[in-house]
């Protein structure tokens, strides 16, 4: 892992990567919004169309619903949070990363996480949880439940792109669970 002085430092290198194909179709590289000194740390699949023209992540419709979703349950996104994504390039026509690009994306998410050490990491859909954890298991059995590995505790929830399609605040339903889910990590926010 190169050796870097500050994070601000870790976004400029960052803007540079040409380590796959997506940067042939990029218009910028989406390294981060919020907080670096947050005690939380989102991870979101990739960027999409507005995030690759303004160069910020989650800040389309479905970052509308994160901000959303986190506010409920007084959590401030650009205060409480810093947040990325497992790719940091768009992917053409906003598909799913592929596995080599999310491996050649990978060491620019730890090197974030290594030199911010956050306490929480929200993961946000299956690609960010498989992306980074390596686990396959469907987001509907793991959303809401605490994983931890090396000190830091990791909150798998359904991205909020999902959260769109099923807008229903019923109990049960994904909107529902996800605000169930953000006041696990809201109680543990408020511990630290």
């Amino acid at each position: 892992m190169e050796q870097f002085i500050d994070i601000k430092q870790i976004h400029s290198a960052c803007r540079k990567c040409k380590s796959c194909d997506l940067s042939k179709t990029r218009s910028n590289v989406v390294v981060a919004k919020g907080n670096p000194d947050a005690k939380i740390f989102i991870i979101g699949e990739a960027p999409g169309e507005k995030e690759d023209i303004t160069g910020f992540p989650f800040v389309g419709r479905a970052g509308k619903m994160l901000h959303s979703v986190l506010e409920s349950v007084d959590i401030d996104p650009l205060k409480d949070c810093y947040i990325t994504n497992i790719v940091k390039c768009r992917p053409p026509e906003n598909r799913r990363p592929t596995n080599d690009e999310v491996s050649s994306c990978l060491s620019w998410l730890e090197t974030q996480i290594h030199h911010l050490k956050p306490s929480i990491v929200i993961l946000t859909g299956s690609t960010a949880v498989k992306g980074y954890l390596g686990i396959k298991d469907p987001i509907t059995k793991i959303r809401g439940s605490w994983i931890t590995r090396d000190g830091i505790k990791f909150m798998p929830i359904f991205h909020p792109a999902y959260l769109l399609r099923n807008p229903s605040k019923e109990k049960g339903k994904p909107k529902w669970l996800t605000w169930q889910d953000l006041k696990i990590v809201k109680k543990e926010l408020d511990l630290l």
